[in-house]
């Protein structure tokens, strides 16, 4: 199973798709799409889809994660990250990619095993998790990778829990 984990924004999308076969997990590609600062934001949303649509058209992943909008102080930050989500749910369900969400805690708990983890250590669990010689840069897409571990973790499990049923 190929999985594209996206962790949105309008300034720094970072994106990880990884390959899940059995029990192993591999990295296959990860970076970022950026945005230049004072880029009013509709031209910001058509940039990073522009990035999105093909990005899914040549590498077909099978499914798609994203962060579930978690609301913190800044309100501003989370309406313009619940925009870049927007996107990214058009873009896979324009390619008939269902989009999976999780929220931070779960992707902390899914790959350190602890919801309260900081960034560093989740970002060195990625690392050793992918086989990776180092933290993917920026952390953006270490938290994209992480997305994707998580989903992998998870639907690995709920496959199992079906099979028992």
């Amino acid at each position: 199973m190929i999985i594209l984990g996206i962790d949105p924004g309008t300034a720094i999308m970072g994106y990880g798709l990884i390959e899940q076969k059995g029990n192993r997990l591999r990295a296959l590609d990860y970076a970022c799409w950026r945005t230049a600062a004072h880029t009013p934001l509709a031209e910001r949303l058509l940039i990073l889809y522009n990035q999105i649509f093909p990005y899914l058209k040549d590498h077909q992943p099978d499914q798609i994660v994203v962060e579930e909008l978690f609301f913190n102080r800044n309100t501003t930050t989370a309406i313009s990250v619940g925009q870049a989500r927007g996107i990214v749910l058009l873009a896979g369900a324009q390619q008939s990619i269902p989009v999976y969400e999780y929220t931070p805690l779960q992707v902390k708990q899914a790959v350190v095993g602890y919801g309260r983890a900081d960034k560093k250590q989740v970002q060195q669990m990625v690392k050793g998790l992918l086989g990776l010689d180092d933290v993917p840069r920026p952390d953006d897409t270490a938290d994209a990778l992480a997305l994707a571990i998580c989903h992998a973790h998870s639907f690995a499990l709920e496959r199992r829990m079906e099979d028992f049923r």
